[in-house]
């Protein structure tokens, strides 16, 4: 086998490494990435999609699905999208970026078409969006993530008497609601990914851990979870537990970071979890202003990666599947829109991954508290 033959192999199983990892991927990254050439890896794009490993999109690729094992053919002579969902989403510049590309990977390779709006974290502004998609009777369906902060159940009401098919999107309704208003959704599971951050850092000698969550975050209910059930299991102390917000913009934000110190020295904790990147980096920042080392002093692991590598040291994170999570959302929608009502309610959670990087560096053993 020739040389190049063999470096195409490895090439080929990098982008199916990269598509599994991510659920989408784009010709210019895989390009950077490999350290080849665009129309490389077009080419080599062209050559999975062929072998029906891959379905080939505008500037990227996406895997297969069931319903799409290939790229999928138009009938000569047809015009526009087989449906056109909806999508409202709370936030276009952190966390949701991802999920909509995600989404818009599925669709591309399914032939549906995406009219994306942005909401805020209210509700009644998620109401607005909503109702201008529907009150235009231009999509067939709806992706949401509504807030569903208070009285949720009216909520649910609402999005359940609507005359489309809806799945939410990182959301998940109350574990009980009447039988007319059940909803599908898919999200990633935040407990789990919690528990990695923690088994993660325990593995590495840390037995007394904190952790901070950002308060306001539909995410926070879901880390609490799992961490009451990760250090049951694990027999740590789960008592330090903080909810507030310590980003750089917020007021205050040093004396609450000097607070959390404050009990991390107390209770002898050795690490912290920290929700979310902006927390994580500002609490690392402090900790460097006060001439502490990460992770000497402290091990630090951040919730969602979106700017953890950018920290100084680079960060530790648990990454939610986020493409993966859009991409998800268009298939079942999809498959509901397909099959129709005998199609039973889909739930899905969908796994995060730890990424390792330098603020969790394994300690020396017997672990001690090296706090001044």
């Amino acid at each position: 086998m020739s040389d190049d033959r063999m470096f195409g192999l490895q090439r080929h199983e990098r982008v199916m490494d990269e598509l599994r990892r991510h659920g989408a991927v784009r010709v210019r990254e895989l390009a950077e990435l490999l350290g080849v050439s665009e129309l490389t890896v077009r080419r080599d794009i062209a050559a999975l999609a062929a072998q029906n490993l891959l379905t080939k999109v505008h500037g990227g690729a996406t895997l297969p699905t069931e319903l799409t094992p290939a790229a999928p053919t138009r009938r000569r002579g047809s015009v526009g999208p087989r449906f056109t969902i909806g999508m409202v989403v709370p936030s276009l510049d952190y966390y949701w970026p991802a999920i909509v590309s995600g989404a818009r990977s599925a669709a591309a390779a399914q032939g549906v078409n995406i009219q994306l709006r942005g909401s805020t974290y209210d509700w009644a502004e998620d109401r607005r969006q909503i109702t201008r998609l529907i009150e235009a009777q231009q999509v067939q369906g709806l992706l949401l993530a509504p807030n569903l902060e208070g009285d949720s159940l009216e909520m649910i009401r609402w999005i359940g008497e609507l005359p489309v098919p809806v799945i939410l999107v990182e959301r998940q309704p109350p574990r009980w609601t009447p039988t007319p208003y059940q909803l599908e959704w898919v999200r990633s599971d935040h407990a789990l990914g919690l528990e990695l951050a923690v088994r993660h850092l325990h593995d590495h000698g840390h037995r007394n851990i904190g952790l901070l969550l950002s308060k306001g975050s539909p995410t926070s209910a879901h880390l609490a979870r799992g961490w009451d059930l990760v250090c049951a299991d694990l027999g740590i102390p789960a008592g330090l537990v903080v909810r507030d917000s310590v980003r750089m913009d917020e007021p205050g934000h040093r004396a609450l970071i000097a607070q959390l110190l404050d009990r991390c020295r107390a209770s002898g904790a050795t690490a912290l979890v920290i929700h979310s990147d902006p927390e994580a980096m500002s609490v690392a920042q402090y900790c460097n202003e006060l001439g502490m080392t990460i992770p000497g002093d402290l091990a630090i692991v951040a919730y969602d990666d979106e700017v953890a590598k950018l920290a100084e040291p680079a960060m530790t994170a648990v990454r939610p599947p986020k493409p993966m999570v859009g991409r998800t959302a268009v298939e079942l929608m999809v498959a509901r829109l397909t099959e129709g009502r005998r199609r039973p309610i889909q739930r899905v959670l969908v796994t995060p991954e730890l990424i390792i990087r330098d603020s969790s560096m394994p300690l020396s053993t017997p672990v001690r508290s090296t706090w001044a």
